[in-house]
Parts: structure tokens; sequence; C-alpha cells
């Protein structure tokens, strides 16, 4: 199947559009629920290879509109969950017509509390659950396991370290994140792919309502059908897929970011949101005293980290393309322009300018690290590999001397794996059981 999605037709909706806020259990200790499968037991209307079986016929149905954007209503309590005041810094912001508007930061930190609001508030003990068994119809299993298989295959693919490192998580985990990894991965193929330049804003208006129909259980092809398992099995919420469909409508109009708090928006949709996705999947360790939203800051923050060092990777590749994902407040006030970017002069100024923006990245990962240690201890080892192994990267910007106009920064086989081993060692720290800023008080 073809990554790019070339025919953006969705399956009607027969029922409520879900609100997105599927927590039937705790994330805390990554257990999962056993719901009824929703497509499994409408077997006559799943999708596959592109047909909607139905009595044999092949329907299509077409939408164009979108539900209100509202992801950014704040809160209305400053509140952490265990009830104690939080503040932010520089939440306010002065723009140029001199009024004052919400930064980027905390715009997005509001989409942070709500995922650990939303868990806090489903939080219910198990004996409280209505918990129903899978409901299987014959034939469907094979098909569900395939779809798995499939999303596996892709994954292993297009991400052969990310992949080495799913395998170091338990079955249903791994499966979980494969099928979340390739709906990102199609996701940034309709405005990264080769048929991008044929993607409108209307093509990602359909591209959400097919998401929301995988959030209702009601999948269009294979690889949806996998995710549409996964949030039904874990308490994945749709927010954050929600919003890096929004980071790819950013791709279509927008090539330059003045200053980093526009960056930083675009990061959290493009690549944080990506961490908010895995940490329900992931799991809490139920020993861990951080607060649930500390967790999911720190997941965030590992997105953030990941997209900064892609941005300082692909600098050369994306002023090829035309772009430039760089402050450019910042490239000003060390004496650069785009034009030095599009020339790819290695300068003692390029050289200034990227170690404090390597150094900015790196302190995202080290704010993410602390955050792994709270982790269930079965996903602490995979997701050290991945953010030690990508913090290598910047390592090898800094070796290839800053140039990274026409070499680009990649981390060896054997550096790969001497970073197994320090990634074990470094998850078998537990959680601190002691008072920490990530912890509760």
């Amino acid at each position: 199947m073809s990554m790019s999605v070339a025919l953006l037709w969705i399956v009607s909706p027969n029922s409520e559009v879900s609100n997105g806020t599927g927590f039937l259990d705790s994330v805390r200790d990554g257990n999962r629920v056993f719901v009824s499968s929703r497509f499994l037991a409408r077997g006559r209307n799943l999708m596959w290879n592109g047909r909607i079986k139905k009595g044999g016929r092949r329907q299509r149905w077409n939408f164009g509109s979108l539900i209100a954007d509202s992801r950014y209503a704040c809160l209305g309590g400053s509140r952490t969950e265990n009830g104690s005041t939080f503040s932010v810094q520089s939440s306010l912001v002065a723009s140029p017509a001199g009024e004052m508007t919400v930064s980027s930061e905390k715009k997005v930190y509001d989409v942070v509390l709500k995922q650990a609001a939303l868990v806090k508030r489903q939080l219910r003990s198990t004996d409280d659950l209505e918990v129903k068994p899978d409901i299987v119809v014959p034939g469907n299993l094979g098909l569900l396991s395939e779809a798995y298989d499939r999303c596996g295959e892709v994954c292993a693919e297009y991400a052969k370290t990310f992949y080495l490192g799913t395998k170091l998580m338990t079955p249903e985990r791994r499966r979980a994140i494969w099928a979340i990894y390739v709906w990102c991965r199609r996701t940034d193929e309709l405005v990264d792919g080769p048929n991008a330049s044929h993607i409108t804003p209307q093509a990602l208006d359909r591209w959400e309502t097919r998401l929301e129909d995988i959030f209702s259980g009601r999948p269009f092809d294979m690889l949806d059908a996998a995710l549409s398992d996964t949030v039904s099995r874990f308490p994945v919420d749709i927010q954050p897929f929600r919003d890096m469909i929004e980071g790819m409508r950013m791709d279509l109009w927008k090539s330059r970011y003045k200053t980093f708090d526009e960056l930083y928006l675009y990061c959290y949709y493009v690549a944080g949101t990506v961490g908010l996705m895995s940490v329900p999947v992931m799991g809490i360790a139920p020993e861990s005293k951080a607060t649930t939203e500390s967790v999911y800051n720190a997941a965030l923050a590992l997105g953030l980290a990941n997209q900064l060092t892609n941005i300082l990777r692909d600098v050369g590749e994306d002023a090829r393309r035309g772009r430039v994902y760089l402050p450019q407040d910042e490239l000003a006030q060390a004496g650069l322009s785009d034009e030095d970017i599009f020339a790819g002069r290695v300068t003692d100024k390029w050289r200034n300018f990227m170690k404090k923006q390597i150094q900015r990245a790196r302190k995202f990962f080290d704010e993410s690290e602390k955050g792994v240690t709270e982790l269930d201890s079965a996903s602490r080892w995979p997701v050290l590999t991945a953010l030690l192994l990508y913090r290598k990267i910047l390592d090898e910007i800094e070796a290839n001397d800053y140039n990274n106009f026409t070499r680009r920064a990649y981390v060896s086989k054997p550096k790969k794996l001497l970073t197994l081993p320090i990634a074990y060692a470094k998850s078998l720290v537990p959680p601190n059981r002691t008072s920490s800023p990530l912890a509760k008080t």
C-alpha cells in the first residue's frame, strides 16, 4: 500500500463522532482496557484494500467541513493533579501592535495539562469498570493481525533504528506504537511525499474527518484498523493527532519562522504530539511519585528535541526546497540571513549560531531524560535508546564542523550498538521516590 494517500474518501459516520476522551483506565500503570473492539464487531462495514464491504457493494462518502477549532481553550484553573498551583513563565508576549498574546509554550502546556486532566477525570478502579471481552468476528482476527504486521513492516522499512527500539517492548505495546507510527508517517507523507504538490487544505480536512472515524471505530483501510484497535485498548486521546494535522496545514503555507516562539508551536505540532500520543501506550511506573502532567511534559520535550535535531541536521536539504526552519530574529542577531543559508557558507558566524541552537536542543533532551525514568520499566530501555541515539546526531553535526549544508549528520552502526548497553544501564534506574522537580508535593 502506498504511504501517500491517493484517495481521501471517508467512511460515512453512522454514529456520533468521538469526542476524543476515550480514557477508561489510568495511564499510570500502562494497563489496557479490554472493551469490545468496535470495528471487529462490524465486519460487514470494514474497508480493506480501498473497498467498503457492505452487502457486496462499494460505497464512497465525501466530507468537507471540520468541527470548529477550540484546541487552545484554557483549562480555567492553574492547578496540577495534586491540587497545587503552577505558573508558566513568559505565558504572555507582546505582539507588534502592542497587544498581549498567549505564547506558544503556554498554548502547548495547556494541551499537556488537558491530557493529564483527562486521565485523572476518567480514573476509575477496576471494580467500577464494565469490562467486556473483545468480540471477535470469525475471520477478522486474522485481518487485524495482518494489519499490525503490515504496520511493523512499514516501520522496519522506513525507521530502522526506531523499529529496533520497539522490538524491546512488550508485544502489545510494540504493535500499538507501530500503529501510531504508521499513522504519523502517512500524515507526514501527505505534505512531504511524492504527491505533496497535489495536497490541498481540503484534503487535510478530509484526513481529519477520517481520523475521527478511526477513533469512532470505523477504519477506512487495514492500516487505519490497527490504529482503531490501538485506541480502543489504550487510553489514547485524539487531540495530539488533530494537532499533528494542524502542523501539516502549516507546512502548506509557511516556510519561515520569525521567532523561536513560532517554531516551538510548529515543533509541537509535528513532533511533540508524538510524545503525547505515546505516553498512554508506554505507561507510567506504578511506583512513580511524579505528577502525570510532568511526565507528559517530559514526553513533549523529547518530541521537541527530536524535531529541533531534525531541523539542524537537515538545514541544507530544507534550503534546497526553499524552506528555512530557523528563527529569523536569531539569524539576524548572529549577522546571518537566508542568503547565507542558501549559499551554504560555513563561517564563524554560522558556527557560533549553530552552537547556540545545539545547546537549546540538548536542554530539551536533558529535560526529557528526567521523565523517562518515570515510565513503566518495560518502556524505559527503548525510549532511552531512541533518546541517546538522536542526541548523538548533535554530536555528529559538531564533528562535521557544523557543515549541515552538504554533509548529513548520522550515527554509525557501531555507535548505535554501543549505545544499547548504556541505555539499558540507565533504564535500570528506578523512578525517583523522593522529592524532585517531577515529584508530587
